[in-house]
Formats: structure tokens, C-alpha cells, sequence
């Protein structure tokens, strides 16, 4: 029975293992790339736009905040409806717009990105895969250089993405870490999937409600996205992510007794509100596990990494999770029920 256990999951795996390598790789680029976008960049430059789809969306949350951080100019999500049903005519002048896409084959994507540079922005394609129909649409492509993810649930694909959009970020003005602090990403990860997870009674909890929710705020937002995503795909169960702010706005009547909740925690400020909330939670009955890099946290997030690239470990962290409740659960991570690789969304 061990065995067959360690089987299931074993490509989603398997891949998680490649991230340190990917990432070294991709911080290897980092110069170039950051001369390719601010060759790019209008002047003067009016604010950024991201678009992107299911764990891209993920990361263009995180990116949202790392560009508006750096540039100093609004950054915000777009909503693909507005190009694709409702046919509106926007002007993008002065703006640089960031399409994320680990296929590069998403309709809608591709659709969105192409009227976008048509009325004006300029446009960088954030993908895994060359020669793709997003990058004919994009005056700049970067190549995150993942390589082919066989297992459904997509992992290094996601973190070489996120540290794409810090390398982005450093082409639109100062960014919250320091040179030594990002070139530190690879060893991190690595020493985080080392130490396998601690936490296979959170897991269980997970798996025998049935459900979870997972908050965070700020940066540590896109990370609780991805982690309830991954849990939703591998272990076919409720889970819901929602921000700490929103959670307590009415949401957080539907939590009682017994229902578990990821906390997601960073430095300073977002600490202070992550143990405020869990205190409240745990009030209620909640069984609460923190994710941070506080010494009370159950799932231990590395203290030396800034908040700014938290996230980044947070969601190798709710990787190996995910994996987990599959594997309490009986399922295999690889090939959930009813899911493909690229969903194509028009």
C-alpha cells in the first residue's frame, strides 16, 4: 500500500523537483531580460495590464503587485470579457501589457492580447512553450523554460513564472529585495523540497472535512490562489481562496467548528494580521494552520526571504500539500478526474 501511494503523484513529483534548476537558469537571464523590457517600456508609461487564465491568473495577481510596487504606476488585472463578449473598444496608449500563458495557446489570451496591441499597448508574452500563437501577438516573448509538464497540475511552470514577473518588475523601477536575495531563490526551493513537508495531519484534516479555505493578504494573495487551486485539482474537494480583508467581510460567518483554513502569513504588517485573524478563526473552532515564516507557523515558509518573494516558496509549499491530501485521499495528483493540460477558453 506505501508503495502504491508513493506511485501515485510521482510525475507532478518528479517536476517539482526540476524548479531549483529552472530557476537558476532563468536568473541567469535576468540582465537581458530586464534590458529587453525597458527597451520596451512607452514613454512616458501609464500603467500596466496583465492577462492571463487559471494558474496564470495566480501569478498575474502576484505580478499586479510587484509592478504597481516598482513602477509606481496603476497595475491591474484585466478582464478578458470586455474584448471577447462584449467587443469594446479600449485605449491602451502608453500602456505595456503582460499576457501570461504556460501553454501560449489560450483563445482568449491570445485574442485579448492581440486587440490590446492593436489599440496601442505595448505587449510582453510571459510563456513556457516557443513558437505558440501568443507569441506572435507580442512585441516582446519571454521563455520561461520550464520544459514540457506532463502531470495536470502545473508546478514548476508556475514558480518559473512568478520569478519571470520579479525579473519584470526590475525593469519598471525599484524593487523590494536585493540582488543577493533573489539570486537565493534556487537554493531555497531546493532546501524546501529537501525537507519533504511537515505537516501530513494537516493534510489528513483536509481530506476528512472535505473542504478548506485559504486566505491571505497582499503579496502573500496570489500564493493562497494557487494553493486552493492545487488542492481543488489533485484531491477533487472544496477549497476556496479568499483575501484576509474580504474573510472577514461576512465570509467568514460560513466558518465553524472543525472546518480547517490555511493562513497564509509574511513579515512585519502581514504577520501581524495573519495571527489576528487566526486567533479569531480559532475563536470560532477553526481548525487553523499557519504558512509563514513566523516560529509558531505549522508549514515553516524561509525567514531569510523578503515578503516580495514569499509567495514563490509558499507555492511549492501548497504543491507539496496538494500532493499530500491526493496521496491521503487515494488519488493520483497526475491525472485528476475531468481536468486537461490547457483549457481553451475563447
Amino acid at each position: 500500500m506505501h508503495a502504491e501511494r508513493v506511485m501515485k503523484g510521482r510525475l507532478m513529483a518528479a517536476e517539482m523537483a526540476e524548479q531549483p534548476a529552472i530557476l537558476e537558469a532563468l536568473l541567469r537571464r535576468r540582465v537581458q531580460i530586464v534590458d529587453q523590457v525597458r527597451a520596451l517600456l512607452p514613454h512616458p508609461l501609464s500603467g500596466i495590464v496583465l492577462v492571463a487564465r487559471g494558474s496564470s491568473d495566480h501569478a498575474a495577481v502576484y505580478g499586479r503587485y510587484l509592478f504597481e510596487m516598482a513602477s509606481r504606476r496603476p497595475a491591474g488585472l484585466a478582464a478578458p470579457s470586455i474584448q471577447t463578449l462584449y467587443d469594446c473598444k479600449v485605449d491602451f496608449r502608453g500602456y505595456l501589457t503582460v499576457a501570461i500563458s504556460q501553454s501560449g495557446r489560450t483563445p482568449e489570451v491570445v485574442t485579448v492580447l492581440r486587440r490590446m496591441r492593436a489599440s496601442g499597448a505595448r505587449t510582453v508574452a510571459v510563456v513556457n512553450k516557443a513558437s505558440c500563437p501568443l507569441e506572435r501577438q507580442a512585441d516582446l516573448t519571454l521563455h520561461v523554460e520550464a520544459g514540457t509538464e506532463r502531470a495536470v497540475p502545473a508546478t514548476k511552470s508556475v514558480t518559473a513564472t512568478l520569478l519571470a514577473l520579479g525579473i519584470v518588475a526590475q525593469a519598471l523601477g525599484r524593487v523590494p529585495w536585493r540582488a543577493r536575495e533573489i539570486a537565493a531563490i534556487p537554493r531555497t526551493i531546493s532546501a524546501l523540497l529537501d525537507d519533504g513537508h511537515p505537516a501530513e495531519s494537516v493534510a489528513r484534516q483536509i481530506a476528512s472535512a472535505g473542504r478548506v479555505i485559504v486566505t491571505g493578504r497582499g503579496l502573500m494573495l496570489a500564493a493562497a490562489f494557487e494553493t486552493a487551486l492545487k488542492i481543488r485539482e489533485t484531491s477533487s474537494i472544496f477549497a476556496e481562496a479568499i483575501s484576509a480583508a474580504d474573510l472577514r467581510h461576512g465570509p467568514i460567518a460560513t466558518i465553524g467548528p472543525g472546518f480547517p483554513v490555511l493562513v497564509l502569513s509574511g513579515h512585519g504588517g502581514s504577520a501581524a494580521d495573519a495571527r489576528e485573524l487566526g486567533a479569531h478563526l480559532r475563536r470560532r473552532g477553526a481548525l487553523v494552520t499557519t504558512v509563514g515564516p513566523g516560529r509558531r507557523a505549522v508549514i515553516p515558509l524561509p525567514a531569510t526571504l523578503p515578503e516580495a518573494l514569499l509567495p514563490i516558496a509558499a507555492v511549492v509549499r501548497a504543491q507539496q500539500l496538494a500532493r499530500l491530501v491526493a496521496q491521503v485521499r487515494g488519488l493520483d495528483a497526475d491525472t485528476p478526474q475531468g481536468l486537461r493540460k490547457v483549457t481553451m477558453t475563447r
